[in-house]
């Protein structure tokens, strides 16, 4: 396990801190709501994917493996959530005070790990190339999980952060709405990507 401390860091890092529905969705809420109401959603993706890794950790990874099906219903169900999830944030108005008071929640966003194909992949990656079930299983296991929370923490606050910051260029409802569609935008592309 030590030997592949620095891969599992790099991918940690390159899986963690790119575009990703959690991100975008988290960037989306910090341009919106601001940081302090979006702390939900990042509790929901940092809490929800951790139980997702340790799930695949205590043995789901084998029901996957077993039953390749689950996967493509994962995507499916996780695909069909995230496009109504970019028509909503599209067709939202900035200026609604009722959108403003009702960002995401925490229950949401825990329940997305679990049908965000994105997540689903790379917990399946990372549970059966970098944990040993063999030997030093619980050791393996624990450090993984440490790492990856930790990265979930970071990456999520980032992309809020960045999503806060820019709302100080926004100077219309204009500049709003086309923020909205971009992200909604992206999200779509996200979808796109896991059928190619």
């Amino acid at each position: 396990m030590y030997s592949q401390i620095v891969p599992l860091i790099l991918f940690g890092i390159a899986t963690a801190f790119t575009p990703g529905p959690n991100n975008i969705m988290a960037s989306y809420s910090g341009f919106n709501f601001g940081f302090r109401k979006t702390i939900p959603l990042m509790l929901g993706v940092i809490f929800g994917w951790t139980a997702l890794l340790i799930s695949m950790e205590v043995g789901l990874i084998f029901v996957f493996q077993k039953f390749t099906i689950l996967q493509d219903i994962i995507k499916v169900i996780g695909s069909v959530f995230l496009i109504y999830l970019a028509y909503k944030i599209a067709f939202s108005k900035p200026d609604s005070k009722a959108l403003i008071e009702q960002p995401i929640t925490f229950a949401h966003m825990f329940v997305l790990q679990f049908v965000n194909p994105k997540g689903v992949m790379v917990a399946t990656i990372i549970v059966s190339t970098f944990i040993d079930i063999e030997f030093n299983y619980l050791r393996d296991a624990l450090f993984v999980t440490f790492i990856f929370f930790w990265l979930a923490v970071f990456s999520i606050s980032t992309w809020c952060l960045m999503g806060k910051y820019l709302r100080h260029f926004a100077t219309s409802k204009k500049f709003l709405q086309g923020f909205n569609y971009t992200m909604a935008i992206l999200l779509i592309v996200c979808v796109v990507l896991f059928y190619i």
